[in-house]
């Protein structure tokens, strides 16, 4: 059997205090979830608990990269934050309406949405 999991990169994109935006490209799977797990894991005790996920270049997300999410988002929420997406692929987006978790996860159709949601946020 062939192992055709596309490389899978995980970066830190813009830091703002507690905010962290990361960028994931690549598939979200059985091989790359611990790496997300881990890497947002690492943030979340750096301090970086308000955590966006730039999802726009995922090509593949199966029930090991979902349930990573969930790990993500329960860690934010331990530490007093929250984890958001942004520019979710389309096939991703069906599988979060169908497993229920477009109701814990806020969306938003860029990373620069939120951040323009969480300076509006600041500001007010």
């Amino acid at each position: 059997m062939t192992d055709v999991t596309e490389a899978f990169r995980l970066n830190l994109a813009h830091i703002d205090g507690p905010l962290a935006i990361a960028t994931l490209t690549g598939d979200l799977d059985l091989h790359t979830a611990p790496g997300l797990r881990t890497g947002a894991s690492e943030w979340i005790r750096q301090g970086h608990h308000h955590l966006i996920l730039d999802l726009r270049g995922v090509g593949f997300c199966d029930s090991s990269g979902l349930s990573a999410l969930i790990g993500v988002w329960h860690s934010a929420k331990q530490a007093g934050g929250a984890l958001e997406l942004a520019a979710v692929p389309d096939r991703l987006t069906r599988m979060l309406t169908l497993t229920g978790l477009d109701s814990l996860l806020t969306v938003h159709p860029t990373a620069q949405d939120v951040l323009s949601t969480h300076r509006t946020t600041a500001d007010a």
